[in-house]
């Protein structure tokens, strides 16, 4: 919706913080809602930024967006939401928030959001979105800065009453560039999502990898499964990346990109009808075809279906949406037999 931010985040994909002069107008948002609408495939619409509520017509639009039938979630730092906040989303159609916490303390939260109280704040919101009745989501952002607050983080996360943990891993783009060294190497990125399926098996919450489809193998991996029924069964479950399949990211001057990492402008909603852009694009087309099209490791995986790697990261390490995951810790000679 919005590059505004109250927040300065290390690894901000969108590099948050003034608003920019070219945002979709109102009027332009309302005309893409409608062609959203169009499309069989999102039901589901995400209001983002920067941060949403810092856009003066947010309820405007959430209402626009309610009454054309889209389930509306909101990610939020939550830092700007109080208990009339909350109440007022929810009586505009908001049924999820999504908040990020990157720390299970202060210090470490309010370093990589840069800026003090901020986790504090955060804490706040996410207690008046929960008494407001809207579903709580927390976004983590793994990255070597925390990753030993994670573990810790669980407590909180059961005692605020978390719906699904999206357990993101940091993708150098945007602003994350300039902190590229704390993205998870390969032992931290092994480590992280082992920790996850332990600690699924602990939790209320359901934990969900962003920009780590890996975790999906991982899963089948360890209860022995590589191939055969039960991995077309969870390929039907599981469809690993979804940039440019069932999502799209539309930034706020109207570029649409399969997903926030990948930095590949499909087409603007103000130039072609988002219809034309979700047909046509190129882009999203290799996407969609990914299984035919991957390249070096993941294009060989028995697992290209169910997992297909972070193309996000891909193209943030090599310009190439299409090339292999480097992120990838699943051994060659435990998926590199192509699926039929």
């Amino acid at each position: 919706m919005t590059s505004a931010c109250n927040l300065h985040c290390i690894h901000c994909h969108a590099r948050g913080g003034k608003r920019a002069t070219d945002e979709l107008t109102t009027a332009e948002a309302k005309r893409l809602l409608d062609q959203l609408a169009e499309i069989r495939e999102f039901r589901m619409m995400a209001f983002t930024g920067g941060e949403p509520l810092v856009r003066a017509d947010l309820f405007e639009l959430l209402a626009y967006s309610q009454a054309l039938g889209f389930t509306n979630t909101l990610a939020t730092n939550a830092t700007l939401v109080d208990d009339p906040v909350a109440r007022r989303l929810f009586a505009h159609g908001v049924v999820i928030a999504a908040v990020s916490l990157d720390g299970f303390d202060a210090a470490t939260h309010d370093s990589i959001r840069g800026s003090p109280g901020s986790f504090d704040s955060a804490v706040r919101g996410m207690r008046a979105l929960r008494r407001a009745g809207i579903l709580l989501h927390i976004n983590i952002t793994a990255m070597q800065y925390n990753m030993e607050q994670i573990e810790p983080l669980m407590s909180l996360v059961e005692e605020l009453g978390t719906g699904i943990l999206l357990m993101y891993q940091l993708v150098p783009v945007g602003r994350g560039q300039e902190v590229g060294e704390a993205a998870l190497d390969l032992n931290a990125n092994e480590r992280l999502i082992r920790f996850m399926a332990k600690a699924q098996r602990a939790t209320h919450a359901i934990m969900e990898p962003v920009a780590a489809p890996q975790y999906w193998p991982f899963l089948l991996q360890e209860n022995g499964i590589r191939g055969g029924l039960l991995l077309h069964l969870a390929e039907a479950v599981f469809h690993g990346c979804s940039a440019g399949r069932g999502f799209v990211y539309v930034r706020p001057n109207g570029d649409v990109q399969p997903c926030p990492f990948i930095a590949v402008n499909c087409g603007n909603v103000r130039e072609l009808p988002f219809a034309a852009i979700w047909a046509d694009s190129p882009v999203l087309q290799d996407l969609r075809a990914r299984e035919t099209r991957l390249k070096g490791r993941c294009g060989d995986c028995l697992y290209r279906r169910l997992c297909g790697g972070c193309r996000g990261r891909a193209w943030a390490t090599s310009g190439d949406y299409l090339a292999e995951d480097p992120s990838c810790f699943i051994h060659s000679d435990d998926g590199s037999e192509a699926a039929n």
